[in-house]
């Protein structure tokens, strides 16, 4: 029993010193540039390690993205609002992609990259459509409900996806690098302000669309 704790514990540790690893080199270089080989030396283990924990250099950088999110998944969750339950929705949802922008805008080149694996592979992960990134499905699903919530005569499924597509678009991606974080997201919240406030459409028997 107590061997099989220290196995736990070893590649608990393991796994932290290659994912803070990861994050040093990603300070240096861009995702694409990092070798399974490069990281195992940073992080003192063995290749082997590397390969057998995350499997390929597209896994780690994943797991890598997804525990960055995290901590907002939660915070949608479980935190206090506007980002968790408690407010309305309209202010959930401007906090929330506040938050979305903040987090692109620091994991620009993982997205990135994350994104272009999704558009080559031949059979994306988790069945997931081509571009998305490993999370996309959580905020696609998170903003089309508040906005159903909000607005239930507009199809919120695809308005949902127009907003997370418009923070993979390159020529935005280009504004964060450049540190325009606060008005990307300025314009992001202005935008989805104008269509929250606007007057619902004509035609009550549309309903929104998952």
């Amino acid at each position: 029993m107590a061997e099989a704790r220290r196995e736990r514990a070893d590649a608990v540790r393991n796994r932290r010193a290659i994912l803070l690893a990861t994050e040093e080199l990603l300070a240096h270089h861009p995702p694409e540039k990092i070798s399974m080989e490069q990281v195992a030396a940073a992080a003192g283990v063995g290749k082997g390690t590397v390969f057998h924990r995350f499997g390929s250099r597209m896994g780690l950088m994943r797991a890598l993205m997804e525990e960055r999110a995290v901590a907002l998944r939660e915070a949608v969750t479980d935190g206090p609002p506007p980002l968790g339950p408690g407010a309305a929705p309209r202010e959930r949802l401007l906090a929330f992609l506040d938050a979305v922008v903040e987090l692109v805008a620091r994991n620009k080149g993982l997205l990135a990259a994350l994104c272009h694996a999704t558009t080559t592979a031949q059979r994306p992960a988790d069945d997931a459509p081509r571009g998305e990134h490993p999370f996309h499905a959580f905020w696609h699903g998170h903003v089309s409900a508040l906005l159903a919530a909000q607005r239930p005569d507009l199809d919120a499924g695809l308005l949902a996806h127009f907003l997370i597509g418009a923070l993979q678009n390159e020529r935005v991606l280009r504004l964060l690098e450049r540190g325009e974080t606060a008005h990307v997201a300025g314009t992001l919240r202005t935008l989805v302000t104008g269509l929250l406030d606007a007057a619902p459409t004509a035609d009550e028997n549309a309903p929104g669309r998952p």
